[in-house]
């Protein structure tokens, strides 16, 4: 993982990812992404491989697609 994409990830998608797992009931899962959060605010911290293959796998479940519709206000 890049920098760049690491970048991406924890500033524009790993936020969407947490409020996503912290509203499930998988414990396991909601310690991970806490500690990656934490974890990413070191600017020297690059995550392990096992690490990447979770973040990426949960970013393409969860980090993507929003969770509710928009509603337009002016039609």
């Amino acid at each position: 993982m890049t920098s760049a994409e690491l970048d991406e990830i924890l500033m524009h998608r790993w936020p969407l990812v947490m409020r996503a797992v912290m509203a499930g009931t998988d414990d396991w899962l909601k310690g991970f992404v806490r500690s990656i959060a934490r974890h990413g605010k070191r600017a020297s911290w690059r995550p392990t491989q096992r690490q990447e293959q979770i973040m990426r796998r949960l970013v393409s479940e969860l980090g993507t697609a929003p969770t509710h519709d928009v509603d337009v206000i002016e039609r």
